[in-house]
């Protein structure tokens, strides 16, 4: 039981320190001055650190979008929310063999700088990310 507690303590801790909600205010000028650039009409936007970055979440056209921007203002990722039922086939495959008791809760597609599109399935706990073509990547705990 020790080691379950323990456990949680430090889950529970590295999760606070990868993503920090902060205030605008605690915001650097550089990084509110890009997002404003490329998103001048978003108003309600909430704020969290995440490592030596900022994400901003918000809606856009009444769809949950967040990007990440580093300090210096350069814009690296842009995540979507799209239906779960919009990811390609061989997603779903691969959910359905290798998580077969549990249902997609969640879909976002995620775009870097440099254009890259990959998706991303969260299922319990986990986020799946997939390429363009529905190629496995990686599994990212939350």
């Amino acid at each position: 039981m020790k080691k379950l507690a323990t456990l949680l303590i430090i889950t529970t801790t590295v999760a606070l320190v990868n993503a920090q909600k902060v205030q605008q205010k605690d915001v650097p000028a550089s990084v509110q001055k890009s997002f404003q650039k490329q998103f001048p009409t978003v108003k309600d936007v909430k704020w969290e650190k995440e490592k030596d970055n900022y994400e901003a979440g918000f809606k856009m056209n009444g769809t949950e979008t967040s990007v990440l921007i580093n300090t210096t203002g350069n814009i690296l990722e842009t995540e979507r929310e799209i239906d779960s039922n919009s990811l390609s086939a061989p997603i779903k495959g691969y959910v359905a063999k290798n998580y077969p008791h549990q249902k997609i809760k969640g879909a976002a597609k995620i775009t870097d700088d440099k254009g890259v599109v990959t998706y991303e399935a969260e299922i319990n706990n986990k986020d799946l990310i997939f390429d363009n073509k529905g190629k496995f990547i990686k599994e990212i705990k939350d």
